[in-house]
């Protein structure tokens, strides 16, 4: 099927008709596109751009919400080009990085996807455990339990449900988990409104961004799943545009909603502002609905990226077709280091956050999108274009990409 079939003339078009299954719906797509960018992420953001303030962290996180739709368009640009040559098969990243860009493209691509996934999932279990154990600890169990416990059990809970559970299970928990996360997210902005001060607006500074935005970065990667996106749309482009521009759009304004109401509270004034919340200075019910939405934001994201990086070793550790690797090796390779490191240094959270978006999705979410679209462009007469700007934007992402490497 030619390239050209998939740029539709009108806003009205469908998909192409050789796909084997029904197009899937803008809505389901936004959703997924909304769901995987909601998150974990979104617990920092406060405590790292409360030193900056409200309109200088806000304009950085439209700013890099912009800079993220348009790798992730980028990276969509490139996989509807796959979908023209073939309709049933949509490559998911990792693999067309490597089919564009080869095997150096592959090796750097592996690292700084390892390194992101690793990295992530300490910062989960550091912070999940520290909740859970906190929690206990107010129920009046575990007083006397060190840090420690506290991430043990948290991997053990989570990672053994998924290690134990079917799949099937598993969706439905995390289908319950993110109704708890939403539920909680309205209730803290109605509990928190009333104790937003308008004074508390007019402080800001500029120079105390920069270290905010691998943070932001982190809370607005959702890229690993726009393959995804194409693959249930069926290669239109107005749907997939539409979804990955609304799905992203939705969760950045919530980001935006959150970092000002807990930045216009006073009671929050402190190296972490969540943690004073949780502490119950502002009231117990407000401390326990913050609680409640930070673990299950966590154990969200957890769930996704331990099913990430088991993929990425099953299939690397493949010694033949069809052969799969052991469970328990397999999952003790991902959730070991993750506790162990997690142990170590428990207050690793925020650290681990900002070298994730430092070196991993400023690589992966950045420099090579614009390195695939670029090469792809080179290479085909006509494509489907989902960014404009030519080589000038292209050019921008790079650069982009590599004033977040050298400004850490």
């Amino acid at each position: 099927m030619p390239i050209e079939s998939l740029t539709p003339p009108t806003e009205s078009s469908t998909a192409p008709t050789k796909f084997s299954k029904p197009i899937g719906s803008i809505l389901g797509s936004t959703a997924l596109v909304a769901g995987t960018t909601v998150g974990a992420g979104m617990l920092a953001l406060p405590s790292v751009t409360q030193p900056a303030g409200l309109l200088p962290s806000t304009l950085a996180l439209i700013g890099v919400w912009l800079y993220a739709l348009i790798s992730g368009l980028l990276i969509a640009e490139v996989n509807l080009q796959f979908v023209g040559e073939n309709p049933e098969e949509t490559p998911g990243l990792l693999a067309m990085i490597a089919r564009i860009l080869g095997k150096p493209g592959a090796i750097v691509t592996g690292i700084a996807y390892l390194f992101l996934h690793y990295a992530l999932l300490v910062a989960y279990v550091a912070e999940g455990g520290g909740i859970l154990l906190s929690a206990l600890r107010q129920l009046g169990l575990g007083l006397s339990w060190s840090d420690g416990i506290g991430q043990g059990l948290f991997t053990a809970i989570f990672g053994g449900l998924l290690y134990l559970g079917r799949v099937q299970l598993v969706e439905r928990l995390n289908s319950l988990f993110v109704a708890i996360v939403v539920a909680t997210f309205l209730g803290l902005l109605i509990c928190s409104v009333g104790q937003v001060e308008i004074t508390q607006f007019a402080r800001y500074d500029w120079g105390a961004v920069r270290p905010a935005i691998p943070v932001m970065l982190v809370a607005l990667f959702y890229h690993n799943v726009i393959p995804v996106i194409v693959k249930q749309l069926k290669g239109d482009v107005v749907r997939v545009r539409r979804s990955i521009t609304f799905g992203s759009a939705l969760p950045m304004l919530m980001f935006l909603i959150w970092n000002a109401v807990v930045l216009g509270s006073a009671a929050t004034m402190g190296s972490d502002p969540l943690a004073v919340l949780r502490s119950g200075q502002s009231g117990i019910g407000l401390a326990a609905l913050v609680s409640v939405f930070s673990e299950f934001a966590i154990v969200t994201s957890f769930i996704g990226f331990v099913y990430g990086l088991v993929d990425f070793w099953r299939d690397l550790l493949k010694r033949q077709p069809g052969e799969e690797p052991q469970r328990l090796p397999l999952y003790s390779l991902v959730l070991g280091p993750a506790f162990g490191l997690s142990v170590l240094n428990p207050q690793i959270f925020l650290v681990a956050l900002a070298y994730a978006g430092t070196f991993s999705i400023s690589v992966i979410g950045g420099m090579i999108p614009a390195v695939m679209a670029g090469k792809r462009r080179m290479e085909e007469e006509a494509v489907v274009r989902l960014v404009p700007g030519g080589w000038l934007v292209l050019g921008g992402m790079i650069v982009g990409a590599l004033l977040v490497l050298l400004w850490r």
